[in-house]
């Protein structure tokens, strides 16, 4: 998969790997993980370097998800033990020691640090206690994200550690990846992740490895450069090829010129080839223009969605005309999948009307549609069974859009992956032609290229769009307006992603709070919202106290308050500064710059890209400095 590569990863930079499926990304995980050897060539790490890395399974277990994830912290574990066997022995010596080494590791903030990961993936407080085994898959899949996040570690390892998010838990992740101090390698395909996390990008290209500096949109700008230039030199050596052949054929018969022919022949033999630049997707593919459209497509008035006798949303009123395309927000659990069933008109719709127009042809994904495909069948054989009367090569045409060509259009999907797996459902609802899509999550398990195909698609889709996303490039680029789901109702949305984010971190109150110790002395209740000394007052507490207490406090919210308006004076910069290198990368795309025309003005934009770079750095630089500064502050607050 790789032949003669070289990389060298810096402490503390967070590395986006990129690259087509098989190119050997989660290869390069199992070298660092000794799980294989390289055939030729080595790999060191530091000395002692610990590697926390997210497993892709998890086995059903009794295990409450709290203790499933503090089993991340491994050196917690051993000094457990060894405490409960210290304690057995009746070896008081032995029990101080691992005392004093447990305060050392804050083991008394472990729980707490467990729930933290726990809320901000998503789980709710009630299940922290219920057993691994009761979740499904994805949520599994989440729990071994929070188990990789709780190993203290130098090296964290992430393969597609978004796939099985939503939205808030990205953002969650994504903030709290921003913080982490090891050094951090991750497998992703969301584009604005990579963006808000990534400060380098490694790329897997024709069995070598590319390291570019900055996020994702820095590389893209940075490999289209490159490619341009590749493609220059492709075509100079190519007409050299071709006048050295011309010279070949013309003179190798003739004796007086038969010694220049043949060196020409070995100069053609030893010139190491220029690669094409090969950058076309092999995707292509759009959703078909419905044969009948009515208008509304469907409605729902005094609608209420649940479950059984739980009532999820109310107050549902709503109207989908041909044209809308509706992005889908709200907190995890807040009813977005259940919305969604019942605009298909399932069971969870309780009460109220609902009215379809009498041509609506819904197109419905969510990641358990691929449970319901035929594992026995094939790519052309589902497609055929809807359309019998299809010509075998309409079929193969349209499968070859979704990139199954060949024997694989005829293979059983049972050995798919979950991104073949993914394509081929999105196939099949594509061939309906659905003048409605329903799409919940549509992203995971797909790759860049196809994502970049589905949202181009979704963009020229004349239907009606509703759909729930944690992929951000693709919300931005194909839906027109927002709907919240929040409190039981479905409301739009009066603003963008970047709204909705602000919103949500508002939301949080305890990820931001630092691990805090439980109250020592014995009888001494904890508060309930586990914040001392805030509000209710600490028990025992005398009156003097107390004010003297408040005073401390007063003291640090005034010491806070010009720390925290620096702070969003920063982040105003650095969110203006990122517009602004937005635009320099739109700019940089233009194939007119890379002409002979162009190269004073390419000179200029890329003097300003470095300008701003630059820039960005101390504005973050400050910012962290600050953030702790104002973190700080906050300890003393809460303490």
């Amino acid at each position: 998969m790789l032949d003669t590569v070289s990389l060298t990863i810096q402490p503390g930079q967070r590395v986006a790997i990129v690259g087509a499926n098989g190119a050997g990304k989660s290869s390069l995980f199992q070298l660092l993980l000794g799980q294989l050897s390289p055939e030729q060539g080595s790999v060191s790490l530091p000395g002692g370097c610990r590697i926390a890395h997210m497993a892709q399974e998890v086995e059903a277990s009794g295990r409450s998800a709290r203790d499933f994830v503090l089993d991340g912290d491994h050196d917690l574990r051993r000094m457990e033990r060894e405490l409960a066997e210290a304690e057995r022995n009746g070896d008081d010596h032995a029990q101080a020691r691992i005392h004093g080494e447990l305060d050392v590791h804050e083991a008394w903030s472990a729980p707490r640090r467990a729930d933290i990961l726990l809320r901000g993936l998503g789980f709710s407080d009630a299940d922290t206690e219920r057993p691994v085994s009761a979740f499904s898959g994805g949520w599994r899949i989440r729990l071994n994200l929070a188990q990789a996040l709780m190993r203290p570690s130098d090296l964290l390892l992430l393969d597609e550690p978004t796939n099985h998010l939503d939205l808030d838990a990205c953002l969650w992740l994504e903030n709290w990846l921003r913080r982490y101090s090891g050094t951090l390698l991750f497998i992703s395909h969301d584009r604005d992740f990579m963006d808000r996390v990534a400060t380098h990008v490694v790329h897997f290209d024709r069995r070598k490895l590319e390291l570019y500096t900055g996020n994702y949109s820095a590389f893209e700008g940075q490999r289209s450069e490159r490619l341009a230039q590749q493609q220059a030199g492709f075509e100079r050596q190519q007409a050299r090829i071709a006048e050295i052949q011309r010279f070949i054929d013309r003179f190798k018969a003739k004796a007086t010129k038969a010694r220049q022919a043949q060196s020409r022949v070995k100069a053609l033999e030893r010139m190491e080839k220029i690669a094409p630049a090969h950058v076309d997707s092999p995707f292509s593919f759009e959703f078909p223009v419905a044969d009948k459209v009515s208008s509304p497509l469907l409605s729902i008035r005094h609608g209420a969605a649940g479950y059984g006798d739980t009532v999820i949303l109310n107050g549902i009123n709503l109207s989908l005309l041909p044209g809308s395309r509706i992005g889908l927000l709200g907190p995890n659990g807040a009813g977005k999948s259940t919305l969604m069933d019942a605009l298909r008109g399932q069971a969870t719709l309780l009460a109220g009307e609902r009215t379809a127009g009498e041509n609506l042809a819904v197109g419905y994904f969510a990641q358990h549609q691929l449970e319901s495909l035929d594992l026995n069948a094939s790519p052309f054989l589902h497609l055929q069974r809807l359309s019998p009367k299809a010509s075998e090569q309409s079929i193969r045409n349209f499968l070859g859009g979704f990139d199954f060509h060949g024997d694989e259009a005829l293979s059983a999907i049972r050995s798919f992956s979950g991104g073949e797996k993914a394509r081929v459902a999105l196939a099949v609802i594509a061939w309906q032609k659905p003048n409605l899509l329903l799409l919940d999550e549509p992203t995971n398990h797909l790759d860049l290229e196809m994502r970049q195909a589905l949202t181009m698609a979704l963009q020229n889709f004349s239907g009606a769009i509703v759909v729930v996303s944690h992929d951000r490039h693709l919300l931005r680029n194909t839906v027109d307006e927002f709907w919240l789901v929040n409190d039981g109702r479905v409301a739009e949305y009066d603003g963008d992603l970047e709204d909705y984010e602000r919103w949500l971190a508002d939301r949080r109150k305890d990820e931001s709070e630092p691990p805090r110790r439980e109250p020592q002395q014995s009888g001494a209740a904890a508060p309930a919202d586990g914040v001392g000394g805030n509000g209710a007052g600490v028990a025992g507490e005398s009156a003097e106290d107390r004010k003297a207490r408040k005073r401390a406090e007063a003291a640090i919210r005034q010491k806070l308050s010009p720390y925290r308006k620096q702070q969003s004076v920063l982040e105003k910069e650095m969110e203006q500064l990122h517009q602004k290198l937005s635009t320099l990368e739109a700019d940089l795309s233009a194939p007119d710059l890379y002409q002979d025309g162009g190269k004073q003005k390419l000179k200029e934009l890329l003097g300003q890209q470095a300008q701003f770079k630059d820039r960005l750095e101390d504005v973050e630089a400050q910012w962290l400095e600050i953030s702790e500064t104002v973190e700080s502050l906050e300890a003393e607050l809460v303490a």
